[in-house]
């Protein structure tokens, strides 16, 4: 399993794909990730953000 990423290396990659000046190809690659890794990025930060539905870090931590 590859080491985790930092939250703030995250929070960063999500905020320059998010201004949308670059293909999310090219952000991944810039950043030297995999597209399904920053779409995944992005899907997470979406429903913390409460952009869409889904269960946020800390709801799931409650659950547990």
């Amino acid at each position: 399993m590859p080491k985790p990423y930092p939250e703030e290396f995250r929070r960063d990659v999500v905020a320059v794909a998010r201004k949308g000046n670059a293909p999310m190809k090219q952000v991944a690659r810039d950043f030297g990730i995999s597209e399904a890794c920053l779409h995944n990025w992005l899907k997470e930060a979406d429903i913390e953000d409460g952009n869409k539905p889904g269960l946020t870090e800390e709801e799931s931590a409650e659950l547990r």
